[in-house]
């Protein structure tokens, strides 16, 4: 994860009360005829998956120490799983500020100021993890999401997807440019007066630019997520083109990256060519750049690539595919198996309370004192635990409470926003 999100009450509070898992009241009462129940239940299991995604980048062995289907699976993990988290906090968002159709007058005011007053606390909230955990956190990188994305809440799905398309085929190449101009002595000149940089070491630029998830690429995928959060996904049909449109994308990305760039094009820059810290642990940040800082001059060959984290225009298409093919994937499932939708109510749980399954595995791995994703580490028992771990407390919880233990302050603190007049 990364990234990543991160996590679903980063966006919008997820309820679940006995005997199933339940979506938000934002997202229990649409403005509008909403999709299935199966649909919203799809996406927490996609933000479940999301997860464990994050778990494998984490906590299991790094690329480099894995093979067969093990690399596989850790491969298609890191990265992946952040940018599917964002993708799922842009769909949240919408639950949010309104489902299909967006909340207007009194309702519209008080869900901005919501969104508002969310994207505040995870700001700080990421502020003071990266104090501690560095800035591999993306709670801060959420926080600049959700504030760019408030003036978009009210546009359509067709619009919302021109803008996510536009900013994946023009923020890579700008994002290069600005960082062959953001050199070293620039960076320090400027982050000596930024406050957030004195206090975690991941300040404006970083948030902005320069850090692990940096705004200027990872806008498309927040973008691409409202854009289907606009879409009935219970319908067939669409289910049907999504589909197409999820291979497509990321068949084509990854595909034609490939073809200009080399056999080398997919592989992770997480990795540096060697262990992994975490997901996206590149020391300068995910996109078309170099890591340390600017120890060498960026290539402008990098921009053909598209393996995790380069940022790139090939990166930001195929992963937003793999994320269509996730969420599509998930609601289709839930809907059409109610076998496994019952059997899956556990791991279910855990997208419903994706921010303490975030939060709480950090802690965890302090607690522990256990290494996460180094070169040092080769069981995946770890993983295996983290995992059962958060299934066995998502599912216990979820049958006495509705919400998650940060997911409730979260949405306490937004309480304010309902004087908004």
């Amino acid at each position: 994860m990364t990234k990543s999100q991160p996590l679903q009450e980063t966006s919008a509070p997820q309820e679940n009360s006995p005997p199933q898992p339940r979506t938000s009241p934002e997202s229990a009462v649409p403005a509008s005829p909403g999709p299935s129940m199966g649909r919203l239940v799809g996406v927490d299991l996609a933000r479940a998956l999301a997860v464990f995604g994050m778990y494998v980048v984490h906590i299991g062995p790094p690329l480099s120490a894995t093979d067969g289907v093990a690399s596989w699976v850790r491969y298609m993990a890191d990265g992946h799983s952040s940018i599917l988290f964002a993708t799922l906090a842009g769909f949240s968002l919408m639950l949010l500020a309104g489902r299909r159709e967006p909340k207007t007058g009194l309702a519209g005011r008080q869900a901005k100021a919501r969104i508002a007053i969310r994207a505040v606390v995870l700001l700080a909230l990421g502020t003071a993890m990266a104090m501690e955990y560095g800035g591999v956190i993306i709670l801060g990188f959420y926080g600049v999401y959700f504030l760019l994305a408030l003036p978009l809440v009210r546009l359509r799905a067709k619009t919302l997807a021109i803008i996510a398309a536009t900013l994946a085929l023009v923020t890579p190449q700008l994002s290069f440019a600005l960082n062959s101009l953001l050199t070293e002595p620039v960076r320090k000149s400027i982050n000596a007066y930024d406050p957030l940089h004195r206090l975690s070491d991941v300040g404006v630029l970083d948030l902005l630019f320069t850090g692990f998830y940096p705004t200027i690429t990872w806008m498309s995928f927040v973008v691409a997520g409202m854009a289907l959060a606009r879409l009935d996904l219970s319908q067939t049909a669409l289910q049907w083109r999504l589909a197409a449109l999820g291979l497509a994308l990321t068949a084509a990305a990854y595909g034609m990256s490939l073809l200009l760039a080399g056999k080398d094009a997919l592989d992770s820059l997480a990795e540096g060519g060697g262990s992994s810290g975490s997901s996206g642990s590149m020391s300068g940040g995910s996109g078309p750049m170099p890591p340390d800082g600017g120890s060498f001059e960026p290539q402008a060959s990098m921009l053909l690539t598209a393996g995790p984290h380069s940022g790139t225009t090939f990166d930001i298409i195929g992963s937003v595919g793999v994320a269509i093919l996730v969420i599509v994937g998930a609601t289709v499932a839930m809907d059409r198996l109610p076998r496994l939708r019952r059997l899956a109510k556990p791991v279910i749980a855990v997208g419903t309370m994706s921010l303490t399954a975030y939060v709480g595995h950090f802690v965890a791995q302090s607690m522990l004192s256990m290494p996460g994703g180094t070169s040092t580490q080769q069981s995946w028992v770890p993983l295996l635990m983290f995992v059962l771990g958060a299934i066995v407390f998502a599912a216990t919880w979820s049958r006495f409470f509705r919400r998650g233990p940060l997911e409730y302050l979260l949405n306490a603190a937004t309480k304010p926003a309902k004087h908004i007049r």
